[in-house]
């Protein structure tokens, strides 16, 4: 191998084009907020929020909730049955196994004063001061 063939250390014998750099690290630290601060800026830290940063809350160095950009397609109208269905759907409600299809009674099984004696009998063995 001669001096002239031999490739320089850090220099390609052709030239590249590079387009883009990136100037840090494509995974950057999520941001973390104090309770008090968040407070304060709660504009702010939902504006990141809605431009697709996710943002931790912390209270006394201890992350309690964290606030994310919206899942797409997500709207506001949510009617009672509308979570009902999206809750079994996506697993956090189960549904009853056996869903009683026997009638409630449509009387009552016994007066109130029937009751309150029969209460009343069945506390008469106790001692009471």
């Amino acid at each position: 191998m001669t001096p002239k063939s031999k490739p320089l250390i850090g220099i390609r014998s052709s030239p590249v084009k590079i387009d883009k750099v990136a100037s840090s690290s494509y995974l950057t630290g999520m941001r973390s907020v104090g309770l008090k601060v968040l407070k304060n800026k709660l504009s702010e830290y939902i504006r990141l929020a809605a431009s697709g940063e996710a943002v931790l809350v912390t209270d006394r160095n201890r992350i309690v909730a964290e606030i994310v950009p919206p899942q797409p397609g997500r709207q506001l109208d949510l009617t009672k049955e509308d979570i009902l269905t999206r809750g079994i759907r996506e697993g956090w409600i189960t549904p009853a196994k056996n869903p009683s299809t026997k009638p409630l009674p449509r009387k009552p099984v016994m007066t109130f004063e029937e009751l309150m004696k029969d209460l009343d009998e069945s506390r008469e063995d106790r001692d009471l001061p």
